[in-house]
């Protein structure tokens, strides 16, 4: 057992133990002979007394020995142990999120009740909707992510420090033949292409990295754009001196924290390589300072780089917060099978607040009005490689507005079906200053819902379910009216 853990679990026993017997510190200092703040230090869990110590304790608190000294806890603070003894607090980076492991530590020991009240909640919370140990650390970097807006700038530094020294030309596409000279003659690296595709088991998997022999597999069927993210992860690794890393795209299962937030260090290494910073501002600001919007001139910014639209657009969710003080957005992954009714919403990330729409796991019906939702039944539909368009979105209920752009594509691994992905920005003065194109009357202006079951809209031709949450409110709202109004008849 880590020593610290030992230090802990008997500080919140003597503490739990002090308490139960209604001793204050001063009073426990008083009856042992100890002093209040060494007392104070093996409660905190900073220091483990002495044999002699702990003979004193048990005899002046009446416990024996072995007690005080068994790592066995009661079912009051279980909990805590469990988490304790799981290690996840030590495989969590802490000073990310600009918490100290000692402060936290004095939580849990200052008010044991209430930390446990809290974990097993947490804990079923997980249970109930089959939240997972990749949830948690997936979860943990979209919050990292949402916390630093985005933007990380020593990752983008890196990039140009990167190019210089392998001189690659960030005006210029890149494309997959200028990264793969690097890794073969710089990272010693071995490339094969027809091994993965002879597996059909391995599904969708795209490459794994055989560390031994730096060998990097590769299935025959990914396109350029693939190819050259692949490439541009690998030197991310490599370059960024990664150790704890995965060794497959896209991962089977983490191990550690640490492979989850480097995959996203490695991730936005390549995205910022293969879309370059001033590259893709440039075109922004040409697009922006339009009276109207230019389908044409933002589609053509999409095809500029040797990128996917999906890492265009999570390239965008990098770009707008710093280099446009846009701070209210939001980015959307949803998937669509041909023909079906359903629509899931695999990926999300939210900047400066929760914005709508979001997940649900509660199997209702996401709102048919979402642009979002429409390029995926129109793609699914026809023979276009790349649906594209854009809507203002109303949430009445909610006051506020969002300018959506989204993209459909095919799923290149999965037959017949698609994904759509989409950024949306909140309208708002700021948005209104950045964006002259806002008042552009062609671009379609929707009421929208979150789902059809919380939906207001009436006359909705598209509902797919009655809006019996929405009912439910509204039966409660009316049923607390009446009781107010009771007791305001009968008060006196």
């Amino acid at each position: 057992m880590e020593e610290d853990y030992i230090k802990l679990i008997f500080g919140l026993k003597l503490k739990q133990i002090r308490t139960e017997k209604n001793l204050s510190l001063f009073g426990l200092s008083k009856l042992s002979g100890l002093s209040k703040s060494y007392l104070n230090e093996i409660e905190n869990g900073k220091k483990y007394p002495k044999t002699d110590k702990i003979a004193i304790l048990s005899d002046k608190l009446e416990v024996s020995y072995d007690q005080m000294v068994s790592l066995k806890l009661d079912k009051n603070l279980a909990p805590i142990g469990e988490l304790l003894r799981s290690k996840i607090l030590k495989e969590i980076p802490l000073e990310l999120f600009g918490i100290k492991e000692s402060n936290l530590i004095d939580i849990v020991a200052n008010a044991p009740a209430k930390v446990n009240a809290f974990i097993s909640t947490i804990i079923e919370i997980a249970q109930n909707y089959n939240f997972s140990r990749e949830s948690f650390y997936l979860a943990s970097v979209r919050s990292f992510q949402e916390a630093n807006k985005n933007y990380f700038e020593d990752l983008e530094q890196s990039v140009l420090k990167f190019a210089e020294a392998y001189q690659i030309d960030l005006n210029h596409t890149i494309s997959s033949k200028e990264l793969e000279e690097i890794l073969i003659e710089e990272y010693g690296y071995t490339l094969k292409d027809n091994e993965l595709s002879k597996y059909e088991a391995l599904g969708n998997l795209r490459s794994v990295f055989v560390p031994n022999t730096r060998t990097l597999l590769l299935t025959n069927e990914i396109d350029e754009a693939q190819r050259t993210f692949i490439y541009a992860k690998e030197l991310a690794y490599n370059f960024l001196d990664i150790k704890e890393r995965l060794y497959t795209f896209p991962w089977i299962k983490f191990d550690t924290f640490d492979q989850v937030l480097n995959n996203f260090y490695a991730s936005y290494f390549a995205g910022a390589l293969i879309i370059p910073h001033a590259k893709i501002k440039a075109q922004l600001n040409e697009i922006f300072e339009k009276q109207t919007f230019d389908t044409s001139l933002f589609l053509k910014a999409i095809t500029s780089f040797n990128a996917s639209p999906e890492s265009f657009y999570q390239r965008l969710t990098n770009i707008l917060p710093k280099g446009f003080n846009i701070q209210n957005l939001f980015f959307l992954r949803f998937t669509h099978k041909a023909g079906s009714d359903k629509f899931h919403l695999k990926k999300e990330l939210h900047l400066s607040h929760h914005h709508s729409p979001h997940a649900n796991e509660t199997n209702e019906h996401y709102c048919r009005r979402w642009v979002s939702l429409e390029v995926l039944k129109s793609i699914s539909r026809g023979k276009k490689k790349h649906e594209f368009d854009l809507q203002i979105s109303n949430y009445e209920d909610e006051g506020t507005k969002y300018l959506v752009f989204s993209s459909a594509t095919r799923d290149p691994f999965k037959e017949h079906h698609y994904r759509s992905i989409s950024v949306g920005l909140l309208i708002n003065r700021q948005l209104q200053r950045k964006l002259n194109f806002l008042g552009d009357l062609k671009i379609a202006n929707k009421n929208v819902g979150v789902t059809c079951e919380r939906c207001f809209i009436k006359d909705c031709k598209v509902r797919q379910a009655p809006a019996i949450i929405l009912d439910k409110v509204a039966k409660n709202k009316k049923i607390e009216l009446i009781v107010e109004e009771l007791n305001a008849k009968f008060h006196s």
